[in-house]
């Protein structure tokens, strides 16, 4: 009792009507990237991406600007 060819035609259908045809790669995308992610995780081979698109420059200047008379500080 598997999932035979009809009924991931159906399926396939079901999710067309849903998203919609424009916006089934974004999702499928989405979906793939996720499930990267998932076995990344489970392997722990990899570290998490790091998103520091933050230069340096901005960092001081923001460390630098005070706020109510404090001044903020950056932690690292």
């Amino acid at each position: 009792m598997g999932l035979g060819t009809s009924h991931l035609l159906i399926i396939l259908v079901i999710v067309l009507v849903v998203f919609g045809a424009g916006k089934l790669p974004s999702v499928m995308r989405d979906l793939g990237q996720g499930v990267k992610s998932f076995k990344d995780a489970m392997s722990g081979d990899k570290d998490p991406p790091v998103d520091d698109t933050t230069k340096p420059e901005e960092k001081i200047a923001a460390a630098s600007q005070t706020i109510e008379g404090q001044v903020k500080r950056d932690p690292t």
